[in-house]
């Protein structure tokens, strides 16, 4: 598959409100020209849609330095330095939400995705959650799974939120890392914001293959920390059960942690191309691909056609009818409170709606053993979604 860039899909970030996706995936089709008409007027904040599991949300934001390594983007760094957001069952649903991002991030998220908008470039740090900030965790001693969350290229963690906090309700840890320097901006723990270092090689010859295997040490690093004492509720979680789920850039890491590191049981690719081999001796865990349109069998990304034949344990392809590359994020949701128009003939709540049941579904047969009948048919509930074989 030939790709221009990978900072050619930047723009993509709030919905479909450019053209471009992000060159993990194939190029949209052209469009027929459409009758010019007036912008959106922005909404107003954006308010996350609330978690449907049992369990009160907490949050909160850990600073971890990995000292065995040089950061692969910024030669001045004495570490890795990477910041990861957990979301987790909380004690408590009393307290003050936890923040959706700064107002810096905000403000360079969108003047990096050249997002074009009268509202104020620090709207999204205004964002509701559905989080308490810090809460105490809840859970017993190795009851836990942990699910490791991959964002995309130039985009925070952040833009994972509506998911991380529907997975953490239904009793799962969730560890959102924010991969230093490939962000727009990433506030590290002396209150400095790191921007997109790495976009300054995003065309250099196997760039994508070089951010995927860094994304996959950090995975590895992460969960060396969080299955150790990297954080007071790192007890609770069972080290035999975890799996990375990732949008874009970060469903092609997945495959690419998978392959490094057997810690991780199962893995979901959400709409990424991706760039690391799979050995020709297969991979035998559990690995589902979510994707629009544009991801099918015969496609233009190849990418999943060659992996899809080297995955020999249970598989899914499962392609979001209306769908495109930030259905699996937040990004469709920032549409109303940025006035930016959606191209997608899927709407963002429902975008949403499907992402949660369909991830967390898989978490739940592979992670817990349950029975999970979504996944073996195509569901009269859900009809937008198709599987492919």
């Amino acid at each position: 598959m030939k790709h221009s860039s990978i900072r050619a899909g930047a723009a993509g970030l709030a919905v479909a409100a450019v053209s471009a996706l992000s060159a993990c995936t194939a190029p949209a089709p052209p469009r027929a020209a459409a009758t010019p008409s007036a912008a959106p007027v922005p909404t107003g904040v954006m308010v996350l849609p609330a978690p449907t599991g049992g369990s009160a949300v907490g949050s909160t934001v850990l600073f971890l330095d990995d000292t065995s390594r040089p950061d692969p983007w910024e030669p001045q760094a004495e570490a890795r330095r990477l910041r990861v957001t957990l979301w987790y069952p909380a004690a408590s649903a009393e307290g003050e939400r936890a923040p959706y991002m700064s107002a810096k991030e905000s403000e360079l998220l969108l003047k990096g995705g050249r997002v074009t908008t009268s509202a104020p470039y620090d709207i999204l740090s205004k964002t509701e959650t559905n989080s308490v900030e810090d809460a105490e965790p809840a859970g017993e001693r190795r009851g836990l799974p942990l699910v490791v969350l991959s964002p995309g290229w130039t985009k925070p963690v952040a833009t994972l939120t509506s998911l991380a906090e529907e997975l953490a309700s239904q009793g799962y840890v969730v560890a959102g890392i924010d991969h230093t320097y490939e962000s727009y901006a990433t506030t590290l723990a002396d209150g400095s914001v790191a921007e997109c270092v790495a976009c300054d090689f995003d065309t250099d010859f196997g760039f994508q293959s070089r951010v995927v295997q860094s994304r996959a040490s950090d995975v590895s690093f992460v969960l060396d920390q969080l299955t150790g004492t990297g954080w007071k509720g790192s007890e609770l979680i069972d080290p035999a059960r975890i799996a990375m789920v990732g949008q874009s850039l970060g469903g092609g890491s997945a495959v690419a942690a998978m392959v490094k590191d057997p810690r991780v049981r199962a893995g979901i690719n959400m709409d990424g191309t991706t760039y690391a081999r799979i050995p020709k001796t297969g991979l035998p865990r559990p690995f589902m691909f979510l994707g629009n349109p544009q991801h099918v069998p015969g496609g233009r990304d190849t990418s999943w056609d060659r992996d899809w034949k080297r995955l020999t344990g249970w598989k899914r392809w499962l392609t979001f009818t209306g769908g495109e590359h930030q259905s699996f994020t937040d990004s469709m949701l920032m549409g109303g409170a940025l006035g930016v128009k959606q191209a997608s003939t899927l709407g963002a709540e429902r975008a949403v709606e499907l992402t949660r049941a369909y991830v967390t579904a898989f978490l739940d047969r592979h992670l817990r053993g349950r029975s999970e009948s979504l996944l073996e048919r195509e569901s009269p509930e859900y009809p937008e979604v198709t599987f492919n074989e």
